[in-house]
């Protein structure tokens, strides 16, 4: 299906539905080269309506990443730069004095989309930070008292740098546990970069996306259909029992002062359900387990400054716990 599609069009069956997913990583890899596992991570959080904190230093294309998938959807996106004079209302919006009705009006902020670029996230203080808690969360703004519903799809794409320090404001525990997964956003192999310089010597303009070719191949509709076909597939209370085993055994690590909580074992079952069904099965082996694992739960330990001094990692806590774990079989 495309956004061409009536209302009067035959249902969607279910490989329908996966293959207008399949189609949407197709066409952003007309503008990305090299990202596939991101561009997989992105659409696992739009089926799991969850929100993705993309990690990688500038110019790996994290922003054209989201401005292609936007346009393979054909749904709303929006782009906001956080910087450390940035306000809360300049993100949710504010109530605005119209001095022709003597009265205060709501305006609507950026948050107001399908899909929001919320550009180095860490630059921004706590208090501004803070507004999108309740967006990730509750998908709605609250202003005045007055809860106000946010549209139907709704992702935050934050972005954040790794190696800058200076005039950053390190996300709190609390906000990184909105984030369904934490996606390394790498420079690309020489192969990868040679295709990136080869693009752009043909032409390639990264501001003009309809004229890389890239066409709207899925609706938010079909998004929703695909969403329930991810609800009907089967997690076996083995499967289920795994989860949880990995992430207790993650708050049992000493390097650990803070493990994966429960909300992080839902993320998880979430984002593993996904994964199988894009992969054309019903059902969740401890293989989709394992594969999510590390971009689901890394953002969600959090080690004693002892581990870190002494170069643990949190990838290191999760690849020590996977091995440890028993598989079920």
């Amino acid at each position: 299906m495309t956004t061409a599609d009536t209302g009067d069009a035959p249902p969607v069956t279910p490989s329908a539905e996966r293959a207008s997913l399949t189609a949407v990583r197709d066409e952003v890899g007309k503008a990305v080269v090299g990202q596939d596992h991101v561009v997989s991570g992105l659409i696992v959080a739009l089926l799991c309506q969850g929100h993705v904190l993309l990690e990688g230093v500038p110019g790996v294309a994290k922003t054209l990443l989201v401005r292609a998938l936007a346009a393979a959807l054909a749904i709303d996106a929006k782009r906001v730069q956080f910087t450390p004079d940035l306000m809360p209302g300049d993100v949710t919006g504010s109530l605005v004095y119209d001095a022709r009705t003597a009265q205060f009006e709501y305006r609507e902020g950026p948050v107001f989309t399908n899909l929001l670029l919320a550009d180095e996230i860490n630059r921004t203080p706590p208090k501004t930070q803070a507004a999108l808690l309740e967006a990730m969360e509750e998908r709605q703004v609250s202003v005045d008292g007055v809860p106000r519903p946010l549209p139907i799809p709704f992702l935050v794409a934050a972005t954040q740098n790794p190696i800058e320090y200076e005039g950053t404001y390190p996300l709190p525990e609390a906000q990184l546990d909105r984030f369904l997964l934490k996606l390394t956003v790498n420079v690309p192999d020489r192969d990868a970069e040679l295709g990136v310089l080869a693009r752009h010597a043909a032409g390639f303009d990264p501001r003009d996306l309809a004229a890389a070719g890239i066409r709207p191949v899925a609706s938010s509709s079909d998004l929703a259909a695909a969403r329930a076909a991810v609800g009907q597939v089967h997690v076996s209370n083995e499967v289920i029992g795994y989860i949880v085993d990995i992430c207790r055994g993650t708050r049992e690590s000493a390097a650990v002062r803070l493990g994966v909580s429960p909300r992080g074992g839902t993320a998880l079952l979430a984002s593993s359900r996904a994964w199988a069904w894009l992969a054309g099965r019903d059902y969740v082996t401890p293989d989709d387990v394992k594969t999510l694992a590390r971009p689901t739960l890394r953002h969600r330990v959090q080690l004693r400054p002892e581990a870190e001094l002494a170069g643990t990692t949190a990838e290191g806590v999760l690849d020590s716990v996977l091995s440890s774990v028993p598989v079920p079989r």
